[in-house]
């Protein structure tokens, strides 16, 4: 598998208006609400994205359900790294897999266009394999 770049990277929100108010109030940062409490600072260099979001919303993209399961555990932060095309997201979650690691949904097409994968890193990252059209 090759990783290209880091396509976004930031919290994963447990408290989005605590999380929203202290990267935003206390930081500065200019951040776009995209969807509600879900926002993306696109303009800060560094990653193509640095967003915040909350655990309900990333628990209904991977798992269908707001509820986080009590069995995995709950991710303080989620990253999302390139590949070069959507085939190559499905390719690597099978590398992955095969290499013993936890895929927690397989490559599929978010409403938006993005074909994305997603486990659990050792630390506790939420990992996306990721191809954003858009980005290329």
């Amino acid at each position: 598998m090759e990783v290209l770049f880091i396509a976004g990277f930031g919290p994963i929100a447990p408290d989005p208006a605590r999380t929203y108010d202290f990267w935003s109030g206390a930081l500065g940062v200019e951040f776009e609400e995209l969807a509600p409490e879900y926002h993306h600072a696109t303009n800060l260099p560094g990653a193509k994205v640095f967003g915040l979001w909350p655990l309900a919303q990333a628990a209904e993209a991977t798992f269908g359900s707001p509820d986080w399961p009590a069995d995995l555990r709950v991710p303080q932060a989620w990253i999302e790294l390139e590949v070069a095309s959507a085939d190559a997201v499905a390719d690597g979650a099978a590398e992955l897999r095969a290499a013993g690691h936890r895929i927690l949904v397989d490559a599929h097409q978010e409403p938006w266009g993005q074909t994305t994968a997603r486990l659990l890193s050792p630390e506790g990252l939420l990992l996306g394999l990721s191809y954003m059209p858009d980005f290329h």
